[in-house]
């Protein structure tokens, strides 16, 4: 969608950013706490650009994930994404997911429901658009590099979360509760002009999620 945006939008923008420093992990001052979750992809390393398949000139699926290192008092994992280059006040949310397992897990690309992927029935909130799904990276023309954020949380066991939780409940839950944090940085640009690149041309990672393990 804002691939179509005009660049001279993108470029009065570029000083308009949510900011790294606003993303819950860095929000929630746990980095120097007991333990530290490691996050990684096959698909991309740390602070590097994420394939088009996965982001809207793509086929826009979700990235396959792996972390490790929870603590072995969670009762539950939440991963939560966001666009800490977002034009907003916030950082943008891609993604919500609750009551993931309180141990090592790994997500293959297409776990989270998608435009065009159904996913494998994962506790998923709501993104910034207010859907139940993966939103794609999808940065303005000419506004620069966008920086995404994958955090996994570890959370003591607690209240249960609603049927479709935002980020608003998310943080208060993660204020409460969360004990542990783990971020991995994915990276995307659309420079000026830019055009969409035919999903054909983007080839598969892995053909099969898996939910954990």
């Amino acid at each position: 969608m804002l691939e179509k945006l005009p660049d001279i939008i993108g470029h009065a923008l570029q000083e308009v950013r949510a900011g790294l420093d606003q993303i819950a992990f860095n929000t929630l001052g746990l980095r120097a706490g007991t333990a530290a979750i490691q996050v990684t992809s096959l698909a991309f390393g740390d602070h590097g650009p994420i394939p088009p398949r996965y982001t809207a000139d793509g086929e826009g699926l979700s990235p396959p994930l792996q972390w490790s290192g929870l603590p072995p008092e969670a009762g539950t994992a939440v991963l939560l994404v966001e666009d800490a280059d977002s034009p907003t006040p916030h950082p943008l949310v891609h993604a919500i997911v609750v009551d993931l397992p309180a141990a090592d897990g790994v997500l293959a690309e297409g776990a989270l429901p998608s435009a065009d992927q159904a996913g494998i029935g994962l506790r998923v909130g709501r993104n910034s658009y207010l859907k139940a799904a993966w939103l794609p990276p999808d940065p303005p023309p000419g506004h620069g590099l966008h920086r995404y954020a994958f955090q996994v949380f570890a959370l003591a066991p607690g209240e249960p979360f609603s049927g479709t939780p935002g980020r608003d409940e998310l943080m208060n839950a993660l204020r409460q509760r969360a004990i542990a944090s783990g971020l991995l940085i994915g990276t995307c640009e659309r420079p000026d002009g830019s055009i969409r690149i035919d999903r054909a041309a983007s080839a598969p990672v892995s053909s099969r999620v898996l939910p954990g393990g």
